[in-house]
């Protein structure tokens, strides 16, 4: 039995292709087939002029049928028309037919064409790739390619009218929207170490090796600068400070142990949290740069110490590996700095840019850090360098490129028949450099769901919702695609996105993981389950959120500790943890309320290691370590494919509201465990059991609606399986014999296919998913979190000094957290209770018609 979270368009698919009778021969609804017809010619002439003219009086749900009804009902008799009677059959041989598609072979050389070049944002490179993207989208789904190229500049007709015309199309669409943020590039860069007359003794090497046994990695060793995106423009010198991870905990402990950072080069190494913020807790300290190295220690068991080679000879970290990334100030908001809120147009009047730094910074390898590490003491112990400062000092240059640059997201529209309903599936495409992983696995699982959904297109299939599928560019300079897009069409986005579903890094590791909103949990899990473990036929992919990598040995016990808690902190009662930032999905969930999903295979201590962002993110990586048979990358393909067709096919929407407001409670007990103080949440508490309450009813609602629905669209789908034209035929014919009746024109009673009683059920489904798809929208607050008001969700955001981790309700618990202010976390705690009052308000207006 399938759990009511995951109910689709197959639940009740059972007996398909049974009664293929004509649709005027079939007897009606209402009367036996043995009614007879006395008919009078003169009478009927007269009759279908009186029939013409009443319609719109006596029948108006019929005579709207192609206006109003096109977006509340008109969907219902589309789906009778082309699906059988048998719904459940239906659904079971599209899912079976889409399975079929997925392949190794043809993932592994999708990822040979886009995982052996460097494709960084706004690169010549990067729209080649988008272009082939747009060829695959035309392909698949059957587009004719215009005589001209449609890439259209953000904000023009064309680029408007492509999205805001999506609910009028009645065949597939692709095209490319460009946008125009300020991003910047790596001009040069210098680090050195001086001596006491500021002559250098040392300078790195800031590239990497590029060892020939990766032979793209030697290819393009050069070609991407070692440098952070949006990172500060400047020429600095200073004593060199270490602080561990850089989190705001460890500059808080240097702080109040005495450490002054004014004028000093700050030593961080990654993890734990988001670069970015590792770069604003240092500037707002006084410091005058930051630099950012990769440690082995945070390689869990796989490690040279440990017996292993360094990679391309074995899984270790290769010590000139170098993470570049975005230093934008991500938990503040992300997208273009310099268009905060709206999108990047080519004429955009733009700002200063809040979320970027005003120092400057670098990425630095192993090789270069160790160098540096020696001029502060003799001793690589984390506990005894924190807070050390180093006597000579050392000189940063970080000479960046900042203008307005072009982005290309590539678009493309698989109509459904509920024209007022969109599926959003996405991925990013740009790179650092080649990124085999990071985002090219993404890309891959993209592509198979693309051959999947074309398939089914060519097969006759249409969803009963719109798919709208993104391939978003500039993610990695800080989301900027998705939330340039997001901003451009935030009211289309809230009035028609019922979920995004998002893939960045499919494989990079070992364990399968995913986050999501809650409501989405359980048709998540469903769905894992119903998928082939990629390796054990006795497991599923649900089953691989166990599994770890290969390689033993022991590993760095502050890493373990640090990357333990982050495994505790994703443990919930669903398996799914909440989202925080770092993918596309953020300006829809955050932004603007949208239930959406994030998932992948990720790196685990024993894996090989993970070379992020680096040259050796490479192909031949993937297919020595990663994942040599692709078939994790299957694995992510079609869960991810499922759950867009359970998503887009489903007749009431799988979303389970009641998980989401059972999971409220949880958070609010985390909350209460970071106060000491008697302040209380007992109205907020009771705002939770309200919505508890109304979601439930709404679960019972639901219920009622889709069994109704089912079986009115039983009937019908029987009565018209000679397609839709029949239908309509039928039904004019149907109030033709009721206006004769009604006018005393000599026609008998009865004949009437029940139009208003579907149209009606019809309207009750989607009544009801309205109130689904209201749920995640019911957390969006105008006025935002306090200091980063982009963020307008307050059951969830990026925490404020996590970037990539997840704060539930933020405004409360930073309220309590950071400012300690309980006058202003109680004004946080009513402003979230009459937030949830009105969303409980929200779900309780059913009145089913």
């Amino acid at each position: 039995m399938k759990a009511l979270d995951s109910l689709s368009l197959g639940d009740v698919e059972q007996q398909a292709n049974e009664k293929q009778q004509d649709a005027w021969a079939q007897p009606t609804l209402t009367q036996p087939a043995t009614s007879r017809i006395r008919f009078n010619w003169r009478r009927g002439i007269a009759g279908v002029l009186v029939y013409l003219l009443s319609l719109l009086v006596f029948f108006p749900d019929v005579f709207r049928l192609g206006t109003e009804v096109d977006h509340s009902a008109l969907w219902a008799f589309r789906l009778a028309s082309s699906r059988s009677d048998d719904l459940a059959s239906d659904v079971e041989k599209t899912e079976r037919l889409f399975l079929s598609v997925i392949d190794s072979k043809r993932a592994l050389e999708t990822s040979r064409v886009y995982a052996t070049h460097p494709h960084l944002a706004s690169s010549e490179e990067d729209f080649e790739d988008a272009k082939v993207i747009l060829k695959l989208f035309q392909d698949q789904f059957g587009i004719s390619p215009l005589s001209e190229l449609p890439v259209f500049p953000a904000g023009s007709p064309e680029s408007r009218n492509s999205t805001l015309s999506i609910n009028k199309l009645t065949s597939p669409t692709a095209w490319i929207d460009k946008y125009f943020p300020v991003m910047n590039t790596g001009v040069n860069a210098t680090l050195q170490i001086l001596n006491e007359n500021g002559e250098p003794t040392w300078t790195a090497d800031l590239v990497e090796d590029g060892d020939p046994a990766d032979p793209e990695a030697a290819k393009y060793r050069n070609a991407i600068p070692t440098w952070h995106g949006l990172s500060g423009d400047g020429d600095v010198e200073g004593q060199l400070v270490y602080a561990n991870y850089g989190t705001k905990e460890d500059f808080d402990k240097l702080v109040a142990a005495g450490i002054d950072f004014k004028g000093k080069i700050v030593l961080v190494r990654y993890f734990a949290v988001f670069r970015g913020l590792k770069i604003m807790a240092a500037q707002e300290l006084g410091a005058a740069g930051v630099l950012i190295y990769t440690d082995p220690r945070d390689d869990g068991s796989v490690t040279v110490e440990n017996g292993y080679l360094p990679y391309p000879a074995g899984p270790a970290r290769n010590p000139t590996s170098v993470q570049r990334g975005s230093v934008q100030f991500l938990s503040i908001y992300p997208g273009d700095p310099t268009t905060p809120g709206y999108p990047a147009y080519e004429n955009a009047t733009r700002t200063d840019g809040e979320n970027i730094p005003k120092i400057p910074s670098l990425p630095i390898s192993w090789a270069n850090a160790q160098r540096l590490l020696a001029e502060i003491s003799d001793t690589e112990d984390a506990r005894v360098l924190n807070g050390k400062t180093s006597k000579t000092k050392v000189r940063l240059v970080n000479r960046v490129d900042d203008h307005v640059m072009p982005i290309w997201n590539t678009m493309a529209v698989i109509p459904g028949h509920i024209k007022s309903e969109t599926v959003l599936v996405g991925c990013h495409r740009d790179a650092w450099v080649m990124g085999a992983a990071d985002p090219t696995s993404g890309t891959v699982t993209l592509t198979e769901v693309i051959y999947g959904l074309g398939t089914l297109v060519r097969s006759g299939w249409k969803p009963l919702r719109n798919i709208v599928i993104a391939s978003w560019d500039a993610e990695e300079y800080g989301l900027v695609g998705s939330t340039e897009w997001g901003e451009d069409f935030a009211e289309w986005i809230s009035n028609n996105v019922v979920a995004y579903l998002n893939v960045d890094v499919s494989v990079a590791g070992s364990a399968w993981n995913t986050g999501a909103s809650p409501s989405l949990a359980h048709l998540i899990r469903k769905t894992a389950e119903d998928i082939p473990h990629p390796h054990d036929s006795e497991r599923t992919l649900w089953d691989a959120k166990k599994d770890a990598g290969p390689f033993t040995g022991p590993a760095d016990a502050e890493f373990m500790s640090a990357y333990e808690s982050m495994q505790l902190k994703r443990a919930t009662e669903t398996g799914v943890p909440p989202l925080g930032s770092g993918s596309d999905f953020t300006v829809f969930l955050q932004h603007l309320g949208v239930a959406s999903m994030d998932q992948g295979f990720s790196f685990t201590p024993t894996d090989a290691v993970y070379h992020y962002h680096s040259i050796y993110d490479s192909q031949h990586w993937q297919e020595v370590f990663a994942d040599p048979d692709f078939e994790r990358h299957v694995a992510v393909s079609k869960h991810l494919g499922l759950m867009a067709l359970r998503l887009a096919d489903a007749i009431i929407l799988p979303l389970n509201t009641t998980q989401y407001a059972l999971e409220l409670e949880d958070y609010l007990n985390e909350v209460e465990n970071l106060t000491s103080t008697s302040l209380k949440f007992s109205k907020l508490r009771h705002s939770i059991k309200k919505l508890q309450k109304a979601s439930q009813k709404l679960d019972a609602e639901k219920i009622k609606a889709e069994k109704n629905f089912r079986k009115l669209l039983e009937k019908v789908s029987r009565r018209n399986q000679q397609g839709f034209f029949n239908f309509c035929l039928s039904t004019l014919k149907d109030g033709f014999f009721r206006i004769m009746n009604i006018f005393g024109l000599g026609i008998e009673e009865g004949g009437m296919v029940p139009v208003e009683k579907f149209i009606k059920a019809a309207k009750r489904v989607q009544k009801a998913n309205s109130k689904l798809v209201a749920f995640e929208r019911g957390f969006i607050s105008e006025d935002g979190i306090k200091d980063r008001e982009w963020y307008k969700h307050l059951g969830v955001a990026p925490g404020k000094w996590l970037g990539y981790g997840a704060t539930t309700l933020p405004a409360l618990a930073e309220a309590i957290t950071f400012e300690k202010n309980s006058t202003l976390a109680a004004f946080e705690a009513d402003r979230l209770s009459d937030l949830l009052d009105k969303l409980s308000h929200t779900l309780k207006e059913l009145n089913a018609l």
